[in-house]
């Protein structure tokens, strides 16, 4: 096959998948300028989960944000539209809309209250990972001494699974991890992770881990920073070495995206909270010396040829791009 008639294949192919990005990675702040979410339509993404919060804000800044946000997506409707199911993210696709859902990172936003659970969820958030880092009342956290999954955490993981939410584990030690994905009765997913033989990063995960979460059922997206992806540049080439990574240990089932992508213009703001707050972002793990290069939404095209010209199938890179986390929606979320 010539490299013109693979690029058309891959245009043609990404045009048509419905592509979806598990997690962005701008600040959730209630200012935040919502109008670059056009990065993610010019770059042909349909689905984006958007976080409103992590462990270090409180769980009224949680709130904040998500209010703040609910009010721009709605007050925007020709562009973007807030959808509770699978079905409505496709015919967002087809209404030429960026659909939206909402994600936590990490337990903090419940303020140890378990009916918090169902709260968030009436207000869009389809997942919710349970340490960011550190350890809180739900479980251990990566970059912690990971306490593993408590008391309280199975509490949660009963009621996620009860409403219908995305059990996330990114971002948690690997203790938490394997206990989590023993005890949920739904798939478990790493929304956005990378293999740790690909890039020995501390917030990367290790090859039982990912097995681990295939056999749930679940998903590991891949993260498009540089540090995670072992590659200064973040290149579209890196991206398509974790994917393929990823589709050997767990399978081409198993595999999505969760870049992680900030806003240019947040950039340096975010280089100064990670240097405040060693303690979520150790200096030992790079974090706050050198600045993140973010993986563009606009590389995922890039990567689709690249997974093409290595002789991927097109079903496979349409699982990849979206259609894995499609299926996994149309299974738990209610």
């Amino acid at each position: 096959m010539t490299e013109i008639t693979i690029s058309e294949r891959a245009r043609k192919l990404y045009a048509d998948a419905l592509v979806w990005d598990t997690h962005s990675g701008f600040m959730p702040d209630p200012v935040a300028d919502l109008n670059n979410l056009q990065i993610w339509r010019d770059a042909g993404v349909n689905y984006l989960s958007i976080d409103v919060g992590f462990d270090l804000m409180s769980w009224q800044d949680t709130v904040r944000t998500l209010a703040a946000f609910r009010r721009w997506i709605n007050a925007h409707p020709e562009h973007y539209t807030l959808v509770t199911s699978a079905d409505e993210a496709l015919q967002a696709k087809a209404q030429g809309k960026l659909a939206i859902t909402f994600d936590l990172e990490g337990m903090n936003a419940l303020d140890g209250r378990i009916e918090m659970v169902e709260f968030y969820h009436h207000l869009g958030v389809r997942q919710m990972l349970f340490a960011y880092n550190r350890n809180n009342l739900a479980g251990g956290g990566c970059h912690d001494d990971d306490s593993g999954l408590t008391a309280f955490g199975r509490q949660v993981i009963d009621e996620m699974n009860r409403l219908g939410m995305f059990v996330d584990v990114t971002h948690c030690g690997h203790r938490t991890t394997m206990d989590v994905m023993e005890y949920s009765d739904r798939p478990v997913i790493f929304s956005h992770s990378n293999p740790k033989v690909l890039c020995g990063h501390g917030r990367n995960i290790t090859d039982d881990q990912i097995r681990a979460c295939a056999k749930t059922g679940g998903i590991v997206g891949i993260v498009g920073l540089s540090k995670f992806l072992g590659d200064d540049k973040a290149s579209s080439d890196s991206l398509a070495d974790h994917v393929e990574y990823l589709l050997d240990v767990a399978g081409p089932a198993h595999v999505g995206i969760g870049l992680d992508y900030a806003f240019p213009v947040d950039m340096a703001g975010i280089q100064e909270i990670l240097a405040a707050n060693p303690q979520f972002w150790p200096l030992s793990e790079g974090y706050g010396t050198t600045p993140t290069v973010y993986a563009e939404p606009a590389q995922l095209a890039e990567m689709t040829e690249i997974l093409l010209r290595r002789g991927h199938a097109d079903e496979t890179v349409r699982g990849v791009l979206g259609g894995n986390f499609l299926r996994l929606a149309r299974q738990v979320w209610k």
